[in-house]
């Protein structure tokens, strides 16, 4: 059993007030929401994997444009422990795609106040421990 902790980044970006969640597929986290995100490369910076992630996963070209928060999760399920380090991105133009369709079923723009369920466990506690993710931004 590998019992290393791995760094996850993820892509937060709002647009009018929704944030860009996509609906999770595949072993990991499968059928919950998450924003855009994926593992730190060696020698990546947070910024740049933030931004090759979402090129990846909706082709949609954004920017980083400061680190937010982090949160410290274990799935027990999937005897996983991750640290995820949330980024703010800016997109102002374009539709997001389903470019992986094996890990994403689909791209939604979503209220901040009324959020898809049951979203994936790093944004859980992301909004356990920031209620008003408003005030990150």
């Amino acid at each position: 059993m590998d019992r290393s902790v791995r760094v996850g980044v993820a892509a937060v970006i709002v647009r009018d007030d929704t944030i860009l969640l996509g609906e999770r597929i595949g072993a990991h986290g499968a059928n919950t929401w998450a924003t855009p995100g994926g593992h730190l490369e060696f020698g990546e910076s947070i910024e740049a994997c933030a931004e090759r992630e979402v090129l990846e996963e909706t082709g949609l070209t954004a920017h980083a444009e400061k680190k937010l928060v982090f949160t410290n999760d274990i799935f027990h399920q999937d005897q996983k422990h991750y640290v995820t380090l949330f980024v703010l991105l800016s997109c102002e133009k374009g539709d997001p795609k389903v470019t992986e369709p094996d890990k994403c079923k689909q791209w939604k723009w979503c209220s901040l106040t009324e959020l898809p369920h049951p979203l994936f466990l790093p944004l859980q506690t992301l909004f356990k421990e920031h209620p008003q993710l408003a005030d990150l931004l």
